[in-house]
């Protein structure tokens, strides 16, 4: 089932992605009319906790099941995701009000008490779907005159004390006041649906007489009486060998809001103008420092250029020092090459997958009704990316004159794919362990497997053969056969020291925005000012590629010609600020206390904080070489 899903997910986003450009917005689902009466699909997804990150399926709890449940075709993210999308036993009329409808009448046993327990007490809501739009709890801020912000999802229940008892008590959400929002065309009477929202309420149900499932009449909720449920004073606790009866309300709203718009309100979800402003205050401190950088940069060595060229005699070259002195020696091979070429080919297909991806994002073609689509386009492109890969690196490769560009190839094509496996497959073993949905299927993981070496290898193959027939770089000086000895350096000029300083100001430039995409991940929340990350992201390669230049620049004129792994881990070091700043986020922004999911949060943390290191490090180490390429051919050299 996962198999057959993958593939028809696969070949659903290369249609989005070969077709989709011909249209400006694409969001996830063609508008859909409802004449007064049709059926609509409540649809149940995943339970999620922001405490403890482990999704489960809906009906892993035991809740009112509809006669046969359905599955529906979830896409490629959505699996990874741990989305289960299926049918409810909710059924909706469209524009037909209704009034404590009984889903049904449960009887906990010990196991099922037990596990409503747990998810309560680790604060899981259940997620819904109405014509794609997810369900939403409506909350006012009492401290301020806000506008109304959303929840995504109800909390199973809540855990709280009954006066004269001192334990804790389970009370589950058993009555839900829905809200259906439309939007009605005045010609056609046709109505389209705009928001989806719920009240969930704990109500001990009662009854007359004897249990009927279709004619029970309650006493706690009845349409006859117009006796509605508007609180929870009486609520319903969750105890073993005790009856549940499940209800709920349906209420139209018509609404302004046309069906283009109705995704505005769920992504005003960030209700602070602090976003805005921060991210613009870091645009002007990070646009100051590159005038500022490229101001000493531009004089400095325009200075330096002069100088050397007015020089008349070999005499006064010799006693010159700076980065001149070491022209037979700056192109030299550095230690462990072919790593480098295939950190560099990594890194440029990192930059493509990233850069396309924010270009369809940008465009509104990852929008978040589209569920799973970004993750789905970003692993595509990543696969598609390997072209660009091995052509990166067999061209480097090249230049060091290697010979076995195969090799090279293929350690660009396994080696990050596999370290992230690695982890992954642990943190999938993990979650198993916890019966989660979260847990990748076999059918999944073949997918994932076949893309990886059934398109990204070969391609990496073909950019590989395509880069290595091209003619070698030419360095712009000769290399010295005698290496030069590489005077004593100056404390801040220690390798360790200058990496570490050159990774604060990148991290610098992106913590801001870092801050609003962890939120997102790790609190549940929607994350879509893609337009904001891609000016952080421009931000990012200018300061990544000036930092790496200057610091590059000072290593030259100390005499030390080291620069090719030192520029790559000079912007690289930032990876580390960033897996540091995602520490000081667990603990002091999110709650969780589980050890699996304490596990899962550091482990897919240091996956994200290598793929930075290596798309980073790749950002510096071409600027550092275009830089030290310039500088050469701008001089004389005898």
């Amino acid at each position: 089932m996962a198999f057959r899903t993958s593939l028809s997910a696969i070949s659903a986003i290369l249609l989005l992605l070969f077709h989709g450009g011909l249209c400006f917005y694409l969001p996830g689902v063609a508008p859909e009319d409802f004449e007064k009466g049709d059926s609509l699909n409540v649809k149940v997804n995943k339970l999620t906790s922001i405490k403890t990150q482990l999704p489960y399926s809906y009906y892993s709890l035991p809740y009112c099941m509809p006669k046969k449940i359905v599955d529906s075709a979830e896409n490629l993210g959505e699996v990874l995701r741990g989305d289960r999308i299926e049918n409810s036993p909710y059924e909706f009329k469209m524009r037909r009000p209704q009034m404590c409808n009984i889903a049904c009448r449960i009887t906990l046993d010990a196991k099922s008490a037990k596990e409503f327990k747990e998810k309560i007490g680790d604060e899981y809501r259940v997620n819904m779907i109405l014509d794609n739009l997810p369900l939403v709890v409506p909350m006012r801020r009492v401290d301020q005159e806000s506008p109304i912000v959303y929840q995504l999802g109800y909390h199973v229940g809540l855990k709280g004390q009954i006066a004269g008892n001192k334990g804790d008590k389970y009370f589950i959400h058993n009555h839900l006041a829905f809200t259906v929002k439309y939007h009605r065309d005045t010609l056609t009477d046709a109505a389209r649906i705009v928001g989806f929202e719920v009240k969930p309420f704990s109500v001990k149900h009662e009854f007359e007489g004897k249990w009927d499932e279709k004619n029970t009449r309650l006493t706690t909720c009845d349409p006859h009486t117009k006796h509605m449920v508007a609180n929870s004073n009486t609520p319903q606790e969750v105890e073993a060998k005790q009856d549940i009866i499940f209800t709920y309300d349906v209420e139209f709203q018509e609404s302004d809001v046309k069906w283009a718009s109705r995704w505005d309100a769920y992504l005003l979800m960030s209700d602070d103008q602090i976003h805005w402003f921060s991210i613009v205050n870091s645009l002007m401190i990070v646009l100051f420092l590159s005038g500022m950088v490229a101001m000493i940069m531009l004089r400095t060595l325009y200075r330096d250029i002069s100088k050397y060229n007015d020089l008349e005699t070999q005499e006064e070259a010799q006693e010159e020092t700076g980065w001149k002195l070491v022209h037979g020696d700056v192109f030299r091979p550095p230690n462990n090459p072919e790593l480098l070429c295939v950190y560099v080919g990594t890194g440029v297909q990192f930059f493509g997958m990233i850069l396309v991806t924010m270009i369809f994002a940008i465009l509104g073609f990852l929008s978040p009704s589209n569920r799973g689509g970004l993750m789905t386009a970003m692993l595509l492109l990543w696969v598609f990316m390997g072209l660009f890969a091995g052509y990166a690196s067999a061209r480097l490769y090249k230049m060091f004159k290697g010979a076995e560009w195969k090799k090279i190839a293929f350690r660009t094509a396994i080696m990050f794919p596999a370290t992230v496996s690695a982890i992954f497959f642990v943190l999938n073993a993990l979650i198993w362990g916890q019966k989660s949905s979260g847990a990748v299927p076999f059918g999944t993981m073949f997918a994932l497997v076949f893309l990886w070496f059934g398109i990204s290898v070969p391609l990496v193959f073909v950019g590989g053969y395509v880069g290595f027939r091209k003619p070698a770089i030419e360095d712009p000086v000769k290399t010295n056969k005698i290496p030069r000895q590489i005077p004593e350096q100056a404390w801040y000029m220690n390798p360790i020291f200058s990496i570490l300083i050159g990774g604060i100001l990148p991290f610098g430039a992106v913590f801001i925005e870092l801050f609003f995409i962890l939120t997102s991940i790790w609190l549940n929340q929607f994350y879509y000012i893609f337009g904001f990350l891609f000016l952080v992201f421009v931000i990012l390669l200018v300061t990544c590629a000036e930092i790496t230049v200057v610091l590059c620049y000072f290593q030259l004129c100390s005499e030390d010609y080291l620069w090719w792994w030192r520029s790559y881990l000079t912007s690289g070091s930032s990876a580390l600020y960033l897996f540091l700043y995602a520490t000081f986020y667990f603990f002091t922004k999110l709650e969780i206390t589980k050890l699996v999911s304490g596990i899962l949060y550091f482990g897919y943390m240091l996956i994200a904080s290598f793929s930075f290191f290596v798309l980073t490090g790749t950002i510096g180490f071409y600027a550092c070489f275009w830089f030290t390429r310039l500088i050469y051919s701008s001089v004389k050299i005898d």
